[in-house]
């Protein structure tokens, strides 16, 4: 029976790179995403392709029912894919805003995995995998809120992988930097749906913030292809003993070592550098 592997936010991007990906290597892939008409892509392009929307618990209990009935009670593994970014100053940032990030960055991820767990300890085995973001070690300003959701993901999943040592139930975090998808225009119809560019302090930066948001092409070096996530998936999915990390690209590999060797003093200047040139 081939492993089956069910991934969120599979529309484009990461997602649906890791699905085609597994899909190709023998997996049995559940490809889910929030719109229908995406669904839709994914089943004429030969995938299982199911409705799941992280901000609706219904839609989520939904889809893994649907699963599970289609292999019979199992699953080998979850990729938690689906995300947005929400960029502004935290200054600048709602209740509203806020909750929305979490909702579809963290606690749509946190009732998923708690639906799978049960299953993956009935079976004796699983792998948990997250793809949380450089931004989920190493916060940069006009991030907040996206840095806070990340942030939160990765203490949760530390905190599970403790909570499952001694099963064959592995979490790993995946920590990409800039990677070629579709998440700058998503983060600018988020920008524009919760900030008042005219009434904050931080107009002109958020100016700034526009025109990198609507750039073609890479908007910052040592950007890379979705596929450089997959090749990291496919070892947590793979190895024996899956690492509890896995950094992807430059910038990634730089802070973490950064964060490890510099004063606070000295890495916020240069993360608010950074944060500043990439704006």
């Amino acid at each position: 029976m081939k492993k089956s592997v069910l991934i969120t936010g599979c529309s484009s991007g990461i997602g649906y790179c890791v699905a085609q990906g597994l899909h190709a290597r023998g997996y049995r892939v559940f490809a889910t995403a929030r719109r229908e008409e995406s669904v839709g892509m994914l089943r004429s392009e030969g995938l299982e392709s199911l409705r799941l929307d992280l901000n609706d618990s219904t839609s989520i209990h939904q889809a893994v029912t649907e699963v599970l009935q289609r292999t019979d009670g199992k699953l080998y593994a979850l990729f938690n894919n689906g995300a947005y970014g929400l960029p502004g100053a935290v200054e600048d940032l709602s209740r509203e805003a806020i909750r929305a990030q979490f909702e579809t960055n963290f606690f749509g991820w946190l009732e998923l995995t708690n639906l799978i767990l049960p299953v993956m300890r009935r079976q004796g085995y699983g792998r948990i995998i997250q793809n949380s973001s450089v931004l989920g070690f190493a916060a940069m300003p006009f991030r907040g809120a996206y840095n806070a959701s990340k942030f939160a993901l990765e203490g949760l999943s530390d905190t599970l992988r403790l909570e499952l040592r001694g099963t064959k139930i592995f979490v790993s975090l995946i920590e990409p930097g800039p990677i070629a998808t579709n998440f700058r225009a998503n983060a600018m119809q988020a920008l524009i749906h919760y900030i008042d560019f005219e009434k904050s302090v931080h107009r002109d930066r958020y100016l700034a913030v526009q025109s990198r948001l609507n750039k073609k092409g890479a908007a910052v070096p040592f950007t890379l292809p979705p596929e450089a996530v997959l090749q990291k998936v496919i070892h947590a999915l793979e190895a024996n003993h899956p690492s509890a990390r896995y950094y992807v690209t430059f910038p990634t590999h730089l802070f973490g070592l950064l964060k490890r060797i510099l004063p606070v003093r000295m890495l916020d200047k240069l993360l608010a550098k950074a944060g500043s040139d990439h704006q």
